[in-house]
């Protein structure tokens, strides 16, 4: 003779399943913060693997040495751009025009900004001064949506400790090696010992009321997501 549940097994199974159910479903719920955070760890590996690949350690045509390091691929945030619409966001450029010179002017161009390798007509950038192409306001963007962590994200702001950069940049050298912001000053720091990150680099991207810290490590320039709070 086969014994069946009886009402109170059957309510208490349900239960439970509910409460996994609940468990697992949370697992699966969107997280901003926590998607920024990992996309901008990505483009900080590609910005490294761009300056291994690019592999300049020297060029005699670069008359100015002190200013060398703005040829190395980098990662630039900003958060007053008004065409990143006065939002958190960062592109990915070498301050190196096609004829081989350091430009340092004062917006990158074109041809310095990195390309979208996921979508080659688009640029990486969330919105940078000099373009009417490149300005998140507008229908013609041809940057990337992503790069602006404000639209895209929520991000609400980002702090970098100083032994990334005294300003907001942070480059790669052809080694991979990760090389501390202001790139145009090196006149009492010369390259490549006075500027290479020996600290840990710590960027903390903001949301309301909470954060999530990305580390680069020197040397190495390993990255990775240190600690979050949500």
């Amino acid at each position: 003779m086969k014994k069946a549940f009886t009402m109170l097994e059957l309510v208490f199974v349900i239960v439970v399943v509910g409460i996994l159910s609940y468990f697992a479903a949370s697992g699966f719920q969107r997280n901003p913060l926590r998607e920024a955070a990992d996309q901008v760890v990505s483009h900080i590996r590609y910005t490294q693997h761009l300056a291994m690949e690019d592999d300049r350690f020297f060029d005699p045509k670069i008359t100015s040495p002190n200013y060398w390091p703005e040829s190395q691929w980098q990662i630039s945030f900003s958060k007053n751009d008004n065409f990143a619409d006065n939002m958190p966001a960062y592109l990915i450029f070498r301050d190196l025009d096609n004829d081989g010179i350091v430009d340092i002017s004062a917006n990158p161009l074109h041809d310095e900004i990195a390309k979208d390798p996921a979508n080659s007509s688009n640029y990486l950038t969330g919105g940078v001064t000099g373009y009417s192409s490149l300005d998140i306001r507008t229908n013609s963007f041809k940057g990337t949506e992503a790069l602006n962590l404000g639209k895209k994200y929520g991000i609400t702001d980002f702090n970098l400790t100083s032994t990334c950069s005294s300003g907001t940049k942070i480059a790669f050298d052809y080694l991979g090696r990760p090389i501390r912001g202001p790139l145009t000053t090196f006149n009492s720091t010369p390259y490549p010992t006075g500027r290479l990150i020996v600290n840990d680099c710590n960027i903390t991207l903001i949301s309301s009321t909470r954060n999530i810290t990305i580390t680069i490590q020197p040397e190495t320039g390993y990255t990775y997501i240190s600690s979050q709070n949500y």
